[in-house]
């Protein structure tokens, strides 16, 4: 019974305790091979899945948009003229259009302090008033559905009047405190297009490193502002079936229907087309091989440390050896080491990290939270970044001969 309760710790680990001061430094090591690869492949989530927050707020059952746009940050628009094609399609229930530009915004404090200055009947300063642009999202309020936001749904009457938009409440800071004022006072007045504009509701979506906010208005006030025309041309069709239709069918014939220069698709085709372009950005590229640069940084510092483990203890590594010991079982147990280093240094490294991502989130007010597919990825990464270093370092203890050390 003895014998069971004694338990001895294995080779591996008394090879990296024996020496704490090293180990720790081996530890932060791996640590920050997994920061900066978890940091690398966040930013790249941000990037990617954050571009696909308006795709996943679309309502309705199929989308329609131009063939030529591989993104929606493309200003590219189709015929409106196509959804009426669209509407004629048996199963459809409705086709509606969904107008998207941009335009500046001026921070409502910013605009505050301009008018203290007016009213002093000094010479007003209108640089810094622009440089801040918001997405605008253009919808007929009289057809609910077309967003899949309750929070917008519940105040499509609110944009019917002039001027009037719902303010995304997750929009970056320097478009200004927007949420709180209108806490306060339940209406924001600011500039848009250096027209006044009234904030009179907010909802939830999302900035991204494209976007720095979103606004919400009418397809009345939109044209007002841009012209009647504009309204010919949408971004984007919101297709809704007829209770009972099948999606597939529907998609096929509209298809059939349509010009060749329209594209069908369903809202999950339609994310994935926007993630398959932002993976194949620059962006996305540079991002990925900062991951690479993370995995090196980690191969080499774990080298070192084994490689100098290997080094101080050659003499016992030899003893091993002329006692029976076979290569392989001594390479086993650097191996190992490198694993538990791997494990000891995920750890801390993925607490770190996920206070990153809430920094990140605090600072950029884009969503970012940490995915399991990302730890998962790291986490293999790092065992894989300390396995090959493991398997480097064993070259100087396969060619350890006792006769030589001794």
């Amino acid at each position: 019974m003895k014998k069971l309760l004694n338990f001895e710790p294995p080779l591996a680990w008394s090879q990296l305790s024996h020496q704490k001061v090293r180990l720790l430094v081996a530890i932060t090591g791996v640590c920050f091979a997994n920061i900066l690869m978890f940091t690398q492949l966040g930013l790249l989530a941000m990037l990617t899945q954050g571009t696909t927050k308006l795709h996943e707020s679309l309502g309705g059952d199929l989308v329609i948009i131009s063939s030529f746009a591989q993104t929606l940050q493309f200003r590219i628009n189709f015929p409106r003229a196509y959804l009426f094609q669209a509407a004629a399609v048996e199963g459809v229930a409705s086709a509606n259009p969904v107008y998207i530009t941009r335009a500046n915004w001026v921070n409502p404090k910013q605009l505050e302090k301009q008018q203290d200055i007016s009213d002093k009947k000094q010479a007003p300063r209108q640089r810094g008033l622009f440089g801040n642009e918001v997405r605008i999202i253009a919808i007929n309020p009289a057809q609910p559905g077309i967003l899949n936001i309750p929070s917008v749904n519940q105040q499509l009457e609110k944009i019917t009047s002039a001027d009037s938009v719902l303010y995304d409440q997750l929009s970056q800071p320097t478009l200004g405190d927007i949420p709180e004022i209108f806490t306060q006072n339940q209406e924001v007045q600011t500039l848009m297009d250096n027209r006044r504009t009234y904030v009179i509701g907010l909802f939830s979506m999302g900035s991204t490193l494209f976007e720095k906010g979103n606004v919400i208005m009418s397809d009345w006030n939109y044209a007002l502002r841009y012209g009647a025309n504009n309204l010919n041309q949408a971004r984007i069709g919101v297709i809704s079936l007829e209770k009972g239709a099948d999606i597939k069918t529907v998609q096929a014939k509209l298809r059939t229907t349509l010009p060749s220069d329209i594209v069908v698709l369903t809202r999950t085709e339609l994310i994935q087309r926007e993630l398959q372009y932002q993976a194949t950005e620059v962006n996305g590229v540079v991002l990925r091989f900062g991951t690479i640069v993370g995995f090196l940084v980690g191969v080499i510092i774990i080298y070192q440390v084994l490689y100098t483990d290997i080094s101080e203890h050659l003499s016992e590594y030899a003893t091993l050896k002329a006692m029976g010991y076979p290569d392989r079982a001594l390479l086993l147990v650097v191996l190992q080491e490198g694993v538990i280093l791997g494990v000891l240094g995920f750890i801390p490294g993925f607490i770190a990290s996920i206070g990153i991502y809430q920094l990140l989130v605090i600072l950029t007010r884009i969503p970012l939270t940490m995915q399991t597919s990302v730890a998962l990825q790291v986490f293999i990464l790092t065992i894989l970044m300390c396995s090959v270093s493991g398997a480097i370092a064993t070259n100087k203890l396969r060619s350890a001969d006792p006769a030589d050390v001794f």
